[in-house]
């Protein structure tokens, strides 16, 4: 599995990023999880409101930090 944290590094980007590995840690999924900041990566996904949750090449989540039960959901 191909997650990618979307975010310019802002407080809520860094607790996304976060959620995302406590989440993964707790299903035990295999996966890889990669924070993307460069603005031209993420206008890419047609993300406009970071930050943002990309589970293999799907956009779930912009604009909100979901919670890790909401996380584990997606997984």
């Amino acid at each position: 599995m191909d997650i990618k944290v979307l975010g310019t590094g802002c407080a809520k980007c860094n607790s996304l990023e976060k959620a995302v590995k406590e989440a993964v840690a707790q299903k035990g999924v295999d996966a890889t999880v990669t924070k993307v900041e460069d603005i031209m990566q993420i206008m890419q996904f047609g993300v406009m409101t970071t930050p943002a949750l990309v589970i293999d090449g799907k956009v779930v989540v912009k604009g909100k930090v979901p919670s890790v039960e909401d996380i584990k959901a997606f997984l």
